[in-house]
C-alpha cells in the first residue's frame, strides 16, 4: 500500500524504483522485488527508460482494490 501511495504522490503520477528506496528504507532489489509484484498483480504500469523503470498506477486496479477494502471496513462497524 505505501508503494502506491508513493506513486499517486508523486509529481505526474509515475514514480522511478529510485524514488521509492529512501521513503520505505529497504534496498532497491528489494523494493524492486516488490514492484514487479505489484505489476504482475497489474496494480501498476512499468515502463523502462534507459536504466531506470518507472512506475504508474492502474486506475481501475486500484480502484477495485478501494472498493473491495471498503467493504470489509464497512462490514467491520
Amino acid at each position: 500500500m505505501r508503494l502506491l501511495s508513493i506513486i499517486a504522490a508523486h509529481d505526474g503520477g509515475e514514480a522511478c524504483v529510485c524514488d521509492f528506496t529512501e521513503p520505505v528504507e529497504l534496498s532497491q532489489p528489494t523494493v524492486s522485488h516488490h514492484l514487479k509484484v505489484l505489476t504482475e498483480a497489474a496494480f501498476v504500469a512499468r515502463e523502462k527508460r534507459g536504466v531506470w523503470a518507472y512506475y504508474t498506477l492502474v486506475p481501475q486496479a486500484v480502484g477495485e482494490l478501494g472498493a473491495h477494502l471498503a467493504l470489509h471496513l464497512d462490514g467491520a462497524r
